[in-house]
């Protein structure tokens, strides 16, 4: 069977899946219950001073009959005092000696942070996260994302921090930046062992409209809250990428952002990630989960004959081009598979509405027909079809010519004025506006005739 077992930075846990530095995490109850389970690491909920929340707390994000596609929370760190937290580290630590027990962490002062170092280290904690993530609360308080989005107070911080730890140092990103690089940069001038992204994202998810109050609602007010969940995962994604291409930074990554499965861990993986944190899924779910992830990364580990989760880190970043970079001489047209069609004609009207009118409904059928000669290969048709595989995007070009806007910039083939014949949609069909009105609708594309909707009364 593949070793999941990971060394992140000088942290050992028997696999890559830790719980994230929340709710999970508050207690040394939950992180023992989640460690049985077969978790392999918890990032404990963040310590500092002891705050006093609100209630209520969390707000959701609904998606027709998937609930919590993104979640949104407006709790702030561990309202429970410090020495509580130490004593269960240890304890957590004795019973569970061979899994990552992390300290987050969130203070203000130079002597704050080396106590509250101190003394984690003291109680057996792996390793530091320091919080410079949160959006919500603990910034307007100078801390979380204020000290996140200014890269030379988080230096400072870093280098205060490593004036005393001794144990590997994680530094936790929030995404409300412009550019994610610039804090992981000062992250390492800092001399930080690692980095982890991304934090929640700043948001409101919602408004009571019949209150006038945003969601979630505290006595008839509320309050802009952190982002997470399914929903966020294409932004962590890129971020996570991000850092780790970037020649400079050169730090571990730990993934998080909308991990809910084992496949939501391998694409972090892929992008850069040696650990991946969960939180959202756990709080939904509960911490069996864990069980359908480690096995299901098993399998794929196996599937692809990779021994150890270091054998595929990063293995897509190759591939993750810039836009100017990619073949333009590669086609893909879109095929609709007739024995498969339900009939829905979803993917007529997105093409006709929202995408180049490169399908047409033939009177005495309800299975539509991709125009060839206007199908540019957008995979919008492919996308919004119900049906697996009733829509495939088959590759058209001969595979023996590439060329990039790159190449063509230098070469002086590309586009350069308003009215340049050599623009991409010079000379692709698109009908006179006036056909878009009424019966007009119903004219012909060369060689064909085009039947819509209206007509056919559907």
């Amino acid at each position: 069977m593949p070793d999941l077992s990971i060394n992140f930075a000088g942290i050992k846990s028997p696999n890559p899946f830790w719980l994230a530095s929340a709710p999970p995490t508050n207690s040394g109850y939950q992180i023992m219950k989640a460690f049985d389970a077969g978790w392999g690491g918890a990032v404990w909920k963040t310590l500092g001073v002891p705050v006093v929340n609100v209630s209520s707390r969390y707000g959701g994000v609904n998606y027709r009959d998937k609930r919590l596609v993104g979640f949104n929370n407006i709790e702030l760190i561990s309202d429970r005092p410090l020495a509580d937290n130490l004593r269960e580290i240890e304890e957590v630590k004795k019973r569970f000696p061979n899994h990552a027990v992390i300290a987050s962490l969130m203070v203000q002062s130079r002597q704050e942070w080396h106590d509250i170092v101190r003394q984690s280290q003291d109680a057996g904690a792996d390793g530091f996260e320091l919080n410079f993530g949160c959006p919500h609360g603990m910034c307007e308080r100078g801390m979380g994302s204020a000290v996140g989005q200014e890269p030379k107070i988080l230096q400072m911080i870093v280098e205060w921090v490593m004036e005393v730890a001794t144990k590997p140092v994680i530094v936790k990103l929030t995404p409300n930046i412009s550019d994610i690089t610039e804090p992981a940069l000062a992250a390492r001038r800092g001399g930080a062992d690692a980095i982890s992204l991304i934090n929640t994202i700043q948001s409101i998810v919602g408004v009571d409209i019949d209150q006038f109050a945003p969601y979630p609602i505290v006595d008839g007010k509320g309050s802009n809250g952190g982002y997470c969940g399914p929903a966020v995962k294409p932004i962590a994604l890129n971020m996570v990428k991000n850092c780790a291409q970037h020649p400079d930074i050169k730090l571990p990554i730990s993934g998080i952002g909308g991990i809910e499965n084992w496949r939501d861990a391998v694409e972090h993986i892929l992008l850069g990630a040696s650990s991946v944190q969960v939180c959202t899924a756990a709080m939904h779910f509960g911490f069996g989960i864990i069980r359908e992830m480690t096995s299901g990364l098993e399998q794929y580990m196996v599937d692809k004959g990779f021994s150890t989760i270091y054998d595929f880190v990063g293995k897509a970043l190759p591939n993750v081009l810039p836009w100017e970079q990619l073949n333009m001489k590669y086609k893909v047209m879109a095929n609709i598979h007739a024995e498969k069609c339900i009939g829905c004609q979803l993917c007529y009207t997105a093409c006709e509405d929202g995408a180049h009118q490169a399908i047409r409904l033939n009177a005495g059928t309800r299975v539509p027909e991709i125009i060839e000669e206007n199908c540019v290969g957008c995979n919008l048709c492919s996308l919004v079809c119900p049906v697996e595989d009733c829509i495939t995007m088959d590759r058209t070009d001969s595979g023996t010519e590439h060329i990039t806007w790159k190449e063509r910039v230098a070469a002086g083939t590309a586009p350069t004025e308003f009215n340049d014949e050599r623009a991409g949609g010079r000379h692709h069909w698109v009908p006179e506006p006036s056909a878009a009105l009424g019966k007009e609708r119903h004219k012909t594309l060369p060689g064909k005739a085009r039947v819509y909707a209206g007509d056919l009364g559907l």
